[in-house]
């Protein structure tokens, strides 16, 4: 099973955590803290100098190197192409194309919202194949399996090692996940995906488990949730990390090193 971090993401604010990274130096103690604790992969979100969400490959490339020198070569350094209302689809294309990680997140919505914008971005994940950039889709909903199905259908988007990451509690009300979400996602999906679970809220864990049990893989970090099962607030980011690997033993898993994510995933 892999374990992705998200360890800050893009809105949070070291008033919300004193232990969010924010800062590169910070990113690459983080990064440290989460291998130890095993996670294979870091979802890398970069800031401004006022702490704000940056889409910026030089940023990307500081940062980059910074995980890299202080992990090695074992974990996965995955970018987010997240726009948050301030990029277009153009600059998200861009800054991938820019930087070409080794790793990149994508929103399905975000960057073919229309049927129009299908061909532009049937031309960019294409590109990512050629590049051997592994993408990983996020979806959100049913509806967002079914289309997003309709487009490999269509050959839109090409690949046999498919990655999609299924948001659960994004949209909700009490902005709390419940794992029973996630099963009309995979419902509605393809067998042949490698498919991983992020969910907001105190039940982060649970669900993780809940995918654990199921064949899925996890994200955990501080971008969607602080809090530890026993209601506490977790100490850092290793601490959610920890909750999920020591669970999911009993489901017949174990924890999956960077080369056993990379292989999976087919970055080999």
């Amino acid at each position: 099973m892999m374990i992705a971090v998200a360890p800050n993401g893009a809105r949070r604010q070291k008033a919300d955590h004193q232990a969010l990274p924010i800062t590169t130096a910070e990113l690459a103690e983080t990064a440290v803290e989460c291998q130890d604790a095993g996670a294979s992969m870091i979802h890398l979100h970069v800031r401004d100098d006022q702490g704000g969400h940056l889409l910026d490959a030089q940023a990307y490339r500081v940062a980059t190197a910074a995980v890299r020198d202080a992990v090695g070569s074992d974990m996965i350094i995955q970018i987010t192409t997240e726009a948050v209302g301030i990029y277009s689809v153009d600059e998200q294309i861009a800054v991938v194309k820019e930087l070409k990680p080794e790793a990149v997140s994508l929103a399905v919505r975000e960057l073919c919202p229309r049927a129009e914008d299908e061909l532009r971005a049937g031309r960019f994940f294409s590109w990512l194949q050629q590049e051997r950039i592994s993408p990983q889709y996020i979806l959100y909903s049913a509806d967002d399996v079914l289309r997003f199905n309709s487009l490999r259908e269509r050959g839109l988007i090409p690949g046999d090692n498919i990655s999609v990451l299924y948001v659960l509690g994004r949209y909700s009300e009490t902005g709390a996940s419940s794992a029973a979400e996630l099963l009309p996602m995979l419902s509605a999906a393809g067998s042949d995906v490698i498919w991983s679970v992020c969910a907001f809220g105190a039940t982060e864990a649970s669900c993780m488990l809940v995918a654990a049990g199921l064949g899925g893989h996890a994200r955990v970090g501080f971008e969607n949730n602080m809090q530890l099962l026993d209601g506490g607030v977790a100490a850092n980011n290793g601490a959610l990390i920890n909750q999920v690997a020591e669970g999911i033993g009993p489901m017949g898993r174990h924890i999956a090193s960077g080369f056993e994510a990379r292989s999976l995933l087919g970055m080999q």
